[in-house]
């Protein structure tokens, strides 16, 4: 079982949850620079006209720092040099408050 505060801990930064949804969703590895594609998509602003170095911060900034950090819990894999992360077996705990999450949140605007 996974630990309330340790569920809370990987979902308290925006990008790292957003990784965490699009992840839970997947039933393979995927690529870091897929994830951070979509990451970008639902981060984008479309008042904002300079998007070319955005995606690379994105991909910079889940590389770093939000990939090795969710890696500490037992059920996220990621391997930096395949440059590939899944999500593998995540407690239901975990899923259900993901779900809450991303409910709320709705980063695709749906």
């Amino acid at each position: 079982m996974a630990s309330l505060s340790r569920i809370f801990d990987l979902l308290s930064e925006e990008r790292r949850r957003y990784a965490l949804y699009y992840l839970e969703q997947r039933e393979e590895p995927i690529p870091v620079d897929e994830l951070a594609e979509q990451i970008d998509e639902w981060e984008d602003d479309p008042t904002d006209l300079d998007l070319s170095d955005e995606y690379r911060n994105v991909e910079l900034e889940l590389e770093h720092k939000h990939l090795p950090k969710a890696s500490d819990a037992e059920f996220v894999e990621y391997d930096p040099d395949e440059e590939v992360v899944e999500v593998t077996g995540s407690p239901a705990e975990f899923s259900a408050i993901l779900s809450v999450s991303e409910t709320i949140e709705q980063p695709s605007g749906d």
